[in-house]
């Protein structure tokens, strides 16, 4: 276990997590310390226990309002994707393009027969030279 110095409300705490954590631990103290820094602003000095207490209470308040945003947007995706489907998209209609047009296929196997014929002819040529 690793051990970590994190700071909230002014008071230092040796806290351990598990090794690679550290930045999580750190990241949510952060966020205990600013919402014990609302608490020391708006009440004063107050015990340990309670001061936590009061910041975890906010951070739980704040945690449980943004489930209820994040359920509410799952549910308009929800209703959209059902919307959506079997729909084509603004009504049009699918085109399919080869991927190499069969002109161009025959131009260039027409091309390659060509280069090929030139080839022999320019070893004939060589051979009997």
């Amino acid at each position: 276990m690793a051990e970590q110095r994190i700071t909230i409300g002014g008071r230092n705490y040796q806290v351990a997590c598990q090794p690679g954590e550290e930045h999580y631990l750190d990241a949510a103290a952060a966020m205990l310390d600013a919402e014990a820094g609302v608490l020391a602003e708006q009440i004063g000095r107050m015990p340990e226990a309670r001061l936590l207490l009061m910041a975890g209470l906010m951070l739980a308040d704040k945690t449980a309002g943004i489930e209820e945003q994040l359920r509410a947007a799952e549910a308009r995706v929800a209703a959209l994707e059902q919307a959506m489907e079997g729909q084509d998209i603004a009504g049009s209609e699918r085109v399919e393009v080869p991927v190499i047009p069969n002109a161009l296929i025959e131009s260039l196997s027409e091309m390659a027969a060509r280069a090929e014929a030139l080839a022999d002819e320019t070893e004939a040529r060589a051979q009997s030279a």
